[in-house]
């Protein structure tokens, strides 16, 4: 009976602040989720703006509305938040410290959808892997290669190393080296290589096709062809003008070079 009216006692003597701490409660809960809305509207208002980012500064921010209505309701019933302040800072520099590598990461991903240098379906080579960007987290970055492997790279490993974006501008360069024998007529291979360039409706008249004589190696003349293509076909050009050209030689009588023993 006297824990019954000690519990009685209790909760008359704390009603005020009971109540005060679901009034809190209530509000924060609601600020929180107003703030958390406010932002993922900002980074939906801008196209150009990614919305994982926005989806992470809104939970960040959510969470740090809840946590200092908490620290309200901790003082409201006399608890002394200084002190618990300073341990959950210990706290987190400890867990901080173990976590170096995901952190590093987790920076990286930031960097990298702030300042956005490829995007999801983009062609990149990063940390020695070439393939399509299959998606951007804030930790990782998932590729597919031309092997169709599925591959996951720590985002910290991408930001620290060289960025190659084969697919940022819409129209790309193809070289290629194209080898003839000394004695060959220059003029003559440059007009083989020219037919087969003219005869692709791939390859751009604007820019021009570029095809000049780069270096007079040991026992060829190499050429370097370098038509202009859209970027999607950058690939399939790439890997077919050497058949077409070899095949246009053949035809000509042009001779390819070889090493004879």
């Amino acid at each position: 009976m006297d824990s019954v009216n000690t519990s009685f006692g209790w909760l008359q003597a704390n009603l005020i602040n009971i109540l005060y701490v679901i009034l809190i409660a209530v509000v924060a809960f609601w600020i929180a989720g107003l703030v958390k809305k406010l932002i993922l509207k900002l980074g939906e208002s801008h196209d150009s703006l990614d919305d994982t980012l926005f989806q992470f500064f809104g939970s960040l921010a959510r969470y740090a509305v809840l946590i200092f209505a908490g620290l309200i309701i901790l003082d409201r019933f006399g608890i002394q938040t200084t002190s618990l302040v300073a341990i959950l800072g210990a706290a987190g520099l400890a867990i901080g410290l173990a976590l170096q590598g995901t952190l590093s990461s987790l920076a990286a991903g930031v960097m990298l959808i702030v300042f956005r240098p490829f995007k999801v379906g983009d062609f990149v080579e990063a940390a020695g892997v070439f393939g399509k960007v299959e998606a951007i987290t804030l930790f990782t970055t998932d590729m597919i290669t031309f092997d169709n492997q599925h591959i996951i790279i720590p985002n910290s490993e991408i930001w620290g190393t060289k960025i190659t974006n084969h697919s940022h501008h819409p129209v790309r360069g193809v070289d290629m080296i194209a080898s003839v024998a000394y004695g060959s007529d220059i003029s003559k291979v440059k007009a083989a290589i020219k037919k087969v360039l003219d005869a692709d409706p791939r390859v751009l008249s604007d820019p021009a096709p570029f095809v000049e004589v780069q270096d007079l190696a040991a026992s060829s003349v190499d050429l370097l062809v370098r038509p202009f293509v859209k970027g999607e076909d950058y690939f399939a050009v790439k890997y077919s003008f050497p058949q077409a050209i070899y095949e246009e030689f053949n035809a000509q009588g042009i001779e390819i070079p070889f090493q004879q023993i």
